[in-house]
């Protein structure tokens, strides 16, 4: 019998706050140890579930009765200062925020224009991409790999992606860094000042079509689904940029910080750089950068480990805890440790079932391509500034710092 069969009603309440974020690797061990289910306080003090365990994980991201639909959370939510069913100019009108049978519909119309081969077709830019981006640092000295190189490249690559016109390119990186960091005043204002700009770009690329995403999204037409409505062409675009752009961002960082730590391995990946593939894969399990699910909503009373979860009750999946506690493709226990030669590694980072990451492909492509080429071009690289007093972002979903000193030499 589990801990959480025993006395449920015991657990403590684990509060996820920016001391809580900083330090979540240790902290979801600790949990794991008590059982994979948790009671949680989340931003503006809502109340939920912490599922931190990696097969409780799976169930709980393909649960029937978890959905997006917070109708039944109504209250709570309000009482946190979230208001249901109001115009919006955050995240909603697309996939991510979507149940059946509405979310099938969207994510096949958004599936139909963002192709594998359009994503495949990115890979000769992204590298030219990521060499512009060194050859702009001096050759040698002290810089914030954050500013200088993880944040403008996949920034860069999807707003070419979508077709941003490169005048935009600053205010879009900066409002869909804003967007994210949900405690941060500029959170409302940077999602309407995001909002505002796609939406305009949707009306030009209806007058004026080019080759982009974004026109290829206003163009494509299913005959059983039929075509995206304006706010979810602007949502789509909306998820792809914040969701899809500042999680790539953050990867690459808790990538080059995974191997600062771990010099035994940054020399490996240099010495044998056909192994940055898969070291990608574990750099997803070591120390994601999509820490934790959206939120999901029990439609009726049920029960998750044994514990029973009441009709309305939020539902957060910790994605970065359950790659540490998934079975290696051997059968397996993962250890902690980071490991870029482990042969495919399992970890819950893109998600699970219907809401699994669109991007994927993509988020997988501009990593190998980045690191790949950051580790060839630089071959002297070290952290400029104590590891254990880098800044992370605060709240919301994202696990990255804020900015990454490093002094380095240019080969």
């Amino acid at each position: 019998m589990s801990l959480h069969e025993q006395c449920p009603s015991q657990l403590p309440t684990v509060v996820i706050d920016p001391a809580f974020k900083a330090d979540s690797p240790a902290r979801y061990a600790e949990l794991r140890e008590l059982g994979p289910l948790h009671p949680a306080e989340f931003h503006l003090g809502l109340k939920g579930w912490l599922v931190v365990g990696y097969d409780l994980a799976r169930e709980a991201l393909t649960h029937p009765a978890l959905l997006k639909d917070a109708t039944p959370a109504a209250e709570a939510l309000a009482a946190a200062g979230y208001v249901l069913h109001q115009p919006s100019v955050g995240l909603g009108a697309q996939m991510m925020e979507a149940d059946p049978p509405e979310h099938g519909r969207l994510r096949r119309l958004a599936a139909a224009a963002f192709t594998p081969r359009r994503t495949a077709d990115m890979a000769p830019r992204i590298e030219r991409i990521a060499h512009d981006l060194i050859d702009a640092m001096p050759p040698s000295g002290e810089i914030d790999l954050v500013e200088a190189f993880n944040a403008p490249l996949p920034a860069t690559v999807i707003a070419e992606l979508l077709g941003i016109p490169r005048r935009h390119h600053l205010d879009f990186r900066r409002w869909s860094g804003q967007a994210l960091q949900v405690a941060s005043p500029e959170h409302r204002p940077a999602l309407a000042a995001l909002h505002g700009l796609l939406a305009e770009l949707v009306a030009d690329k209806r007058r004026h079509p080019q080759d982009d995403l974004l026109s290829a999204l206003v163009a494509v037409r299913d005959q059983e689904d039929g075509r995206l409505s304006e706010e979810e062409l602007v949502g789509t675009a909306m998820m792809l940029v914040v969701a899809g752009h500042e999680s790539t961002v953050h990867l690459l960082g808790n990538s080059v910080l995974a191997l600062l730590r771990h010099p035994e391995q940054l020399r490996l990946l240099r010495e044998r750089p056909e192994l940055v593939p898969g070291a990608v894969e574990e750099f997803l399990r070591h120390d994601t950068s999509v820490e934790r699910s959206t939120s999901r909503y029990a439609a009726r009373d049920l029960e998750l480990g044994g514990v029973p979860i009441p009709r309305g009750s939020m539902v957060v999946v910790a994605l970065g805890s359950a790659g540490h506690d998934a079975p290696q493709a051997d059968g397996g226990e993962v250890p902690a440790a980071l490991d870029v030669t482990r042969h495919a590694p399992r970890h819950l980072s893109f998600g699970h079932g219907i809401h699994y990451c669109l991007g994927a492909s993509l988020a997988r492509l501009e990593a190998t391509i980045a690191l790949r080429t950051l580790l060839s071009r630089v071959p002297e690289l070290a952290a400029a500034a104590p590891l254990d007093s880098l800044d992370w972002i605060g709240s919301g979903i994202i696990r990255g710092v804020l900015s990454l000193p490093v002094r380095y030499r240019i080969g």
